[in-house]
Formats: structure tokens, C-alpha cells, sequence
């Protein structure tokens, strides 16, 4: 379901950010109990009307930006600002290039460092950052602390540090969607985003769209 049908809120989201509030999982309770957590991880939106949503329903909510004017920002009682990106890797202080980029740490490290063991629901707008994000996730088996993932997934390039021939890069991308589905993740929802453009890997495709948002709800989840 959107967001849209739990609040009051008639300003429309601009994009269908959709939760799994089905009463089998836990969320739409975590929810209605006020002890939700969501983690939304962007490059500079200025689309935040679902992380507003998400706040005013009473969800604790944590939205990483590295182009955030101050390290933490509070806003009102349930949404905070932090000046930091999710990255696939944690900077190397000893390599002059990783200090380019010393906001950006791994969403394992983010835990840590909050004392948070689990989150709700992990939003994730990355600008083609995704898929190495993703595998990460899976690879330090991040992903079972998390209850519902939305992903906007690109297509029109492999992604930063993807590799190899077409053939290559769809296996790649298949081999970390599968792996969700081997974790319990079941695909819930999806948009096509008609306002990009007909791509992928490079080519024209008809019918298509370069961009994806995809949701799951962990299954496995309590």
C-alpha cells in the first residue's frame, strides 16, 4: 500500500514508494505501535514526501544525505538528517582518494555506529549505486535485519564498479535478485518510471524504462 492511505496528507507522493502493510508481517503493527524504523538513503532528492509520511505516523526515520548543510539535523520528533551516503565500502583514511568521499561508510558501519539492530524499511534512490549497495547488503548478510526493501533500481548502464559484457551484467543483476528470493524476499511491487528514458545497457528499448522502483517485504520477518 502507499503511504498516502495512512495519513491525511492530500499532497500526493511523487513517486509510489510502496510498504507491504499486510497484517502476516509485522510492519503495518510497528507501525500502528509507533516503534518503526526507516532508513532512506538518497543523492540530493528533494522528493522527501515519503520519509515526511512515514514521520508523522509516528515511524523513527533516518534520511542520509551527503549534501545536507550540518552532520544531524532533527526535524520534528520522529525525522532525522544526516550528513552521510551509503556506500559498498568504508573509506580508507590512508588513501588520499577515500578521503573524497569520507561521508560515505557501509550500512553495516551506519548500525553500528547508531546502536540499531534492526530496521523496518530500508529506501534506497541511489543514482545507479544500488546494485553494488545491494550486494554489500547480501554479502555481510545485512539484509536480514532489514523487514521491507525499496530499491529504485537503473538499467540504462551496468553501475558504478559493474563490469563486463551485457551477458555479464544482467547475471550479475539476476544473481543478486535471486539471492533476495533464496533470503525469503518476496517482490511485492513494482513501478516503471515512464518519465525516463526507453533504455537498457545503452540501447533503445521500446516499451521499457531505464528506471525501476522495486519492493519486497522479508518474509522471514518478525
Amino acid at each position: 500500500m502507499n503511504m498516502n492511505s495512512l495519513t491525511d496528507n492530500s499532497e500526493t507522493i511523487k513517486k509510489p514508494w510502496s510498504i507491504c502493510l499486510d497484517d502476516r508481517f509485522s510492519l503495518v503493527h510497528r507501525i500502528k505501535s509507533k516503534q518503526c524504523r526507516l532508513y532512506s538513503l538518497g543523492l540530493s532528492s528533494d522528493d522527501n514526501q515519503f520519509e515526511i509520511s512515514m514521520a508523522n505516523s509516528g515511524c523513527e526515520v533516518h534520511r542520509f544525505d551527503p549534501s545536507i548543510k550540518s552532520a544531524h539535523i532533527q526535524e520534528g520528533q520522529h525525522l532525522w538528517n544526516h550528513r552521510l551516503s551509503i556506500d559498498w565500502r568504508d573509506p580508507n583514511p590512508a588513501v588520499a582518494a577515500h578521503k573524497l568521499r569520507s561521508r560515505a561508510k557501509k550500512l553495516g558501519t551506519i548500525l553500528n555506529e547508531f546502536g540499531h539492530q534492526k530496521i523496518d524499511v530500508l529506501k534506497a534512490d541511489m543514482e545507479s549505486a544500488e546494485w553494488k549497495i545491494l550486494e554489500n547488503l547480501i554479502l555481510e548478510d545485512i539484509v536480514e535485519q532489514i523487514g521491507q526493501l525499496v530499491f529504485e533500481v537503473h538499467i540504462h548502464w551496468p553501475g558504478f564498479e559493474v563490469s563486463g559484457n551485457d551477458s555479464t551484467v544482467v547475471r550479475y543483476w539476476y544473481s543478486l535478485l535471486k539471492e533476495l528470493e533464496l533470503k525469503d524476499f518476496r517482490l511485492f511491487h513494482t513501478y516503471k518510471d515512464l518519465l525516463k528514458p526507453q533504455m537498457f545497457l545503452k540501447k533503445e528499448a521500446f516499451n521499457a524504462s531505464s528506471c525501476y522502483t522495486l519492493s519486497w517485504v522479508n518474509t522471514r520477518w518478525k
